[in-house]
C-alpha cells in the first residue's frame, strides 16, 4: 500500500501545477496527438457515459465533452479539480461532473459507465494490490460489453531518457544518483524520484507490457491490446523542430502509428495504452 510520504509526494507535484500545460510541450504534444486517436477509435456510435478517472487538470475531460459525451471527471489532486472546474467557463459543453476522488474507489453505481479512462491512476499506484484495486473498481463501473483505457509508464523510459539528447544535455549519465534510480526502476520498476530531481515525476511504477496485460486479466477484464502511444520516434535528436513542420510531424504520427502494436518496440514509447472490456 502507498505510505502517507508517497502519497505527500503525489500530491505535491499534481498540486503544485506541473501537469497544466505538460501535453503543450516537449514531447508530450504527441502523446497528446496519439492518444486522442487512439481513445478515439472507441467513440462511434452516438453519445457516451465516459469516466475520465484521474483525470488530471482535465484536458481529456474538457476535449470528450467538446465531443458531446457525458464526461464525469474525478481526480486525486483538489487544485487539479479546481482548475478544471475553472475552466469550465471557457468550453461550450461542460463536463458534467468533476470531483476529488481515489481511482480505487468511486461514487457511481455499478456498470454506470460505456468507457472509462485510466490515463495516469495506474503508474502512481507502487503497489500491485493497489493497482488490481483500481482495475477492479474501473470494471465494477464499467457496462457489459464496455471499453476500459489504460495508460502506463514503459519500465525503460527513464532509461531511454537519459541516453536521449535531453538527458545528454543534462549530463544525466554521469550523475550516480540519476543511475542509482535507473537501477532500481530496471531491477523493480519502482521509479523512486530523488531529492536532486524535484522535477522528476512523483513516486510511480513503470510496467513491462507484459506486466500491464497481467494485471489486466487478474482483475477480471479481458486484455484487448497494448499499444505504444509515442512509439520510437520521439528520441529524433530534432524532435522539436520536425514537430513543427507539418510534413515531418505527420510523418512521425504517421511511423508511431505503423509501429504501435508491434511488441517488440513497445518498452521503447515512453507511454503505452492498453484496451480492455468487460464481459
Amino acid at each position: 500500500m502507498e505510505t502517507g510520504k508517497e502519497m505527500e509526494q503525489i500530491l505535491e507535484y499534481y498540486n503544485s501545477g506541473k501537469e497544466k500545460d505538460r501535453l503543450l510541450r516537449g514531447i508530450g504534444v504527441i502523446e497528446w496527438e496519439r492518444s486522442r486517436e487512439i481513445i478515439s477509435r472507441y467513440l462511434p456510435g452516438g453519445k457516451k457515459v465516459i469516466y475520465d478517472i484521474g483525470g488530471g487538470t482535465g484536458v481529456y475531460s474538457r476535449w470528450l465533452a467538446e465531443l458531446d459525451h457525458e464526461v464525469h471527471m474525478f481526480e486525486l489532486s483538489p487544485a487539479n479539480v479546481q482548475y478544471a472546474r475553472h475552466l469550465q467557463a471557457s468550453i461550450e459543453n461542460p463536463i458534467h461532473s468533476i470531483e476529488v476522488a481515489d481511482a480505487r474507489s468511486i461514487d457511481r453505481p455499478d456498470e454506470s459507465a460505456d468507457l472509462v479512462l485510466l490515463m495516469g491512476p495506474l503508474y502512481h499506484l507502487p503497489d500491485q494490490r493497489d493497482r488490481l484495486s483500481a482495475l477492479r473498481e474501473a470494471s465494477r463501473l464499467l457496462k457489459p460489453g464496455g471499453t476500459l483505457l489504460i495508460a502506463a509508464i514503459s519500465r525503460f523510459s527513464s532509461t531511454l531518457w537519459g541516453l536521449s539528447v535531453f538527458g545528454q544535455q543534462n549530463d544525466f549519465l554521469d550523475d550516480p544518483v540519476f543511475m542509482e534510480m535507473l537501477e532500481q526502476e530496471l531491477h523493480e520498476g519502482q521509479h523512486i524520484r530523488p531529492d536532486k530531481y524535484p522535477h522528476f515525476i512523483s513516486r510511480a511504477f513503470f510496467h513491462l507490457p507484459e506486466e500491464l496485460k497481467s494485471e489486466i486479466e487478474i482483475s477480471g477484464l479481458t486484455h484487448v491490446t497494448t499499444l505504444a502511444v509515442e512509439g520510437p520516434v520521439w528520441i529524433v535528436p530534432a524532435f522539436a523542430d520536425k514537430w513543427h513542420n507539418e510534413h515531418s510531424r505527420e510523418a512521425l504520427i504517421k511511423i508511431s502509428s505503423l509501429v504501435e502494436n508491434q511488441e517488440s518496440l513497445l518498452g521503447m514509447s515512453p507511454h503505452m495504452l492498453a484496451v480492455a472490456t468487460k464481459g
